[in-house]
């Protein structure tokens, strides 16, 4: 019983401490060296992949960064046996850099290859690449693991990254990478910007399109190898995906897109190694990419171009307006029909009742309309019977003309049938721009339009 009771004890202790004011005050001030190298590393890497990770979501080669992560490893394992094997120090961080990113390259050319030499597509070119390395990577670990000299304690942290262990080099050397990868994005911003939106213009104008590549996969190449030190190669690729998928959910311009990506990337890097210093049981690369994770979770809620509740805002307001417009043409084609008024004045009085019989509204949404139509000034009310202001029937006979202009341009265009030409003009005439009237009115010129045109009071 005794010793159950310890072995429950000992499990609560291993539970997550709440920090007390003391650590807080010294995370929240960098007070501890190995604390301030480590944010500072990984908000220049946050910086740097958010970055960069915008053009290759726009090239849609956002999973590119993680096969070159995972295609990695081989090289790791290849550059720590041949050190091994010549006598050197087969754990020396330069040689290992330079084995992943010979690996990295190797695993990008064979994607390559295979792209331009089979008709697989990319994604399946990338799943063949990233696994099979991978799997190359972790089986040349166990060929190591049996080696008599030299040994591979240490080299698993490039699979999950070590981050709260970083050194003083480490931080000089994610430093170092971020800014070239910053500096050749910012110089090359109107390039990559172009070749990312449009190659083949890029190409006719002269642009060299294979150089910017290779430029930009380059920059690829180099963040994903630094970023091994702080969140490992299965995680790396969060760290250029996450943030540029979060920021496009903010705005439409793409220069806009890569500060608010480079802004979540280095957010996410300072919270999550924040929070990994506070709780020290929790891994750093973990909690970054979490942390990236709630980032784009907010975005993609309150994002204020592609947000789900902006989406959802613009959806209601078109749909109240359709309904709108609907209500407003319905009440000019009773005025054509002289239904509401025996002289068949095109500004009738109409009773609810006539309007139901002439759509297949509800009456609650009817009602709705009527009320949405009369605040913004386009109807009258009086006595139960609904009424076109002036401003209201200069709308309403816009609306119509706009609606048959595409009915004429279906019929007479597109060979759809008159019996059916009302329902699928009803699904385009909302979003008409004045171009595209003056399109369709010059391609139907052979109609006649009658505009009426008030006596000369002369």
């Amino acid at each position: 019983m005794r010793g159950m009771v310890a072995a429950i004890d000992s499990i609560a202790a291993r539970g997550a401490q709440w920090p007390d004011g003391h650590q807080l005050r010294s995370v929240l001030l960098l007070e501890d060296y190995n604390t301030r190298v480590v944010v500072l590393g990984v908000a220049m890497l946050g910086i740097a992949s958010g970055l960069v990770g915008s053009f290759t979501l726009l090239r849609k080669r956002a999973l590119m960064g993680d096969a070159l992560a995972h295609a990695s490893l081989p090289g790791i394992t290849t550059a720590f046996m041949l050190a091994t094997w010549l006598g050197y120090d087969g754990k020396s961080l330069p040689l290992l850099l330079i084995g992943a990113a010979v690996g990295g390259l190797v695993g990008v050319g064979l994607i390559v290859l295979l792209k331009s030499q089979t008709r697989l597509k990319q994604d399946t070119t990338l799943g063949i690449v990233l696994s099979v390395f991978f799997a190359l990577g972790v089986a040349m670990l166990g060929v190591i693991q049996q080696m008599t000299s030299g040994s591979a304690a240490g080299l698993e942290t490039f699979i999950y990254g070590k981050t709260a262990s970083m050194t003083r080099f480490d931080g000089w050397l994610i430093a170092i990478a971020s800014l070239i990868a910053i500096g050749g994005c910012v110089l090359a911003f109107k390039e990559f910007k172009l070749l990312c939106f449009d190659e083949d213009f890029a190409g006719s104008r002269g642009v060299p399109t294979r150089l910017l590549d290779m430029i930009l996969m380059g920059l690829v190449v180099l963040i994903t190898i630094v970023g091994l030190q702080a969140v490992g190669l299965i995680l790396m690729v969060a760290l250029l995906v996450i943030p540029a998928a979060a920021a496009r959910f903010w705005t439409e311009s793409m220069w806009r897109m890569a500060v608010i990506s480079s802004l979540l990337g280095m957010i996410g890097g300072v919270l999550g190694a924040g929070v990994s210093a506070l709780f020290p049981r929790l891994t750093s690369g973990a909690m970054i990419v979490l942390v990236c994770a709630g980032l784009f979770l907010l975005s993609m809620v309150f994002g204020r171009s592609r947000g789900v509740l902006v989406r959802l805002l613009r959806r209601r307001r078109l749909n109240r307006r359709v309904h709108r417009d609907h209500l407003l043409r319905g009440m000019f084609e009773s005025g054509e029909a002289g239904i509401g008024d025996e002289e068949g004045s095109l500004r009738p009085w109409i009773t609810m009742d006539e309007l139901l019989r002439r759509r297949s509204w509800s009456r609650r949404e009817l009602q709705k309309s009527i009320r949405q139509a009369s605040d913004e000034g386009w109807l009258r009310r009086d006595n139960g019977c609904i009424g076109l202001t002036v401003a209201g029937y200069a709308e309403a006979a816009r609306l119509t003309r706009q609606h048959r202009l595409w009915e004429l341009f279906l019929i007479h265009h597109a060979d759809v049938a008159p019996s059916r030409v009302d329902r699928d003009a009803d699904m385009i005439e909302h979003v008409l721009e004045p171009e595209l009237v003056e399109e369709l009115e010059r391609l139907l010129a052979q109609e006649t339009i009658r505009i009426t045109v008030p006596t000369s009071p002369h």
